[in-house]
């Protein structure tokens, strides 16, 4: 379990539909080592903190694994490590068997699993396909948020060393699964309120389809 890549950018403008729009998804790799902060990578920045970046969104995973997948379904389409707007692209951690609440030592620094990456309209731009969202989505390969607990230097090559675990055993892939496909899963959805480090807004999903579905608080 390692990264293979870092990657940054700055927010830059670009024209979608007419409009200019400001994205930091244009990640790029860096070499050498590069501090990791509690909001962001140094180097590094979100452009729309309305619903990107924050404490439980310093970091984003994406493993690298998933790449062979993304060039059978979009052949022709060049795919650099960093293409996902992803921080990290890794190898040896996936969805299904990274838990929500994970905790690793990352080079200098400690780190946190935090929730999976819904996509947005600007992935869409970065592909220049708006049916990259759904295609996405639907694969189930997420990737997924760290937050930092320890500030320290990272950089490719580096192990994440797990040194913690959720009782819970929410798995990141659950996440999605929950808000696409399994809305009547109200046992997991309940494990899923009791992980600590799963963001609000997930929990106040939940316990919505809870109270919808008459599973219960």
């Amino acid at each position: 379990m390692k990264i293979i890549s870092v990657n940054v950018s700055r927010p830059r403008l670009v024209v979608w539909n007419g409009e200019s729009v400001s994205t930091g998804i244009y990640k790029v790799p860096v070499a050498g080592r590069v501090m990791l902060r509690t909001l962001n990578l140094d180097g590094d920045r979100q452009a729309d903190l309305t619903v990107h970046g924050g404490p439980s969104k310093a970091a984003y995973v994406y493993p690298s694994e998933h790449y062979d997948y993304w060039r059978g379904e979009l052949p022709g389409t060049e795919l650099p490590w960093g293409m996902f707007g992803e921080n990290f692209t890794t190898e040896g951690l996936i969805e299904s068997s990274v838990r929500i609440g994970d905790r690793f030592s990352l080079g200098a620094a400690e780190v946190m699993v935090t929730e999976p990456r819904m996509p947005c309209y600007k992935l869409g731009i970065k592909f220049g396909r708006t049916d990259i969202i759904k295609r996405f989505l639907a694969s189930g390969r997420t990737g997924f948020y760290l937050s930092v607990r320890r500030e320290g230097e990272v950089g490719a090559g580096d192990e994440f060393e797990l040194i913690g675990r959720d009782e819970n055993n929410v798995t990141v892939a659950d996440i999605p699964r929950l808000y696409v496909r399994d809305k009547d899963d109200f046992e997991t959805m309940r494990r899923a309120l009791a992980v600590e480090a799963l963001p609000e807004s997930w929990c106040a999903h939940f316990r919505q389809q809870l109270a919808k579905g008459g599973g219960g608080g």
